[in-house]
């Protein structure tokens, strides 16, 4: 999807962007994001957080719940005698 919409630049940089724009990309208000720029245009994404990748399939992988996650971590950490 392509769209242009117009935003407003504040006195110190501030780039303020629309509900519309924040909820089809992800950005929290108050949340981090990631700034990329290519070819002279600024390209601006939510940064992703522990939980939202571990929510995130890879490579066909079931999603891991933090409960999962921590037993995992226990598991090899009794394995291999680490903490």
């Amino acid at each position: 999807m392509s769209e242009t919409i117009e935003l407003k630049v504040g006195k110190r940089g501030e780039i303020y962007t629309t509900s519309k724009i924040r909820k089809e990309t992800g950005l929290t208000p108050g949340g981090k994001a990631i700034a990329i720029i290519r070819e002279n245009k600024l390209i601006v994404q939510p940064k992703p957080t522990a939980l939202t990748l571990l929510e995130k399939p890879r490579v066909n992988a079931k999603p891991v719940t933090p409960e999962e996650l921590s037993e995992l971590r226990r598991d090899l950490s009794e394995e291999f005698g680490t903490r």
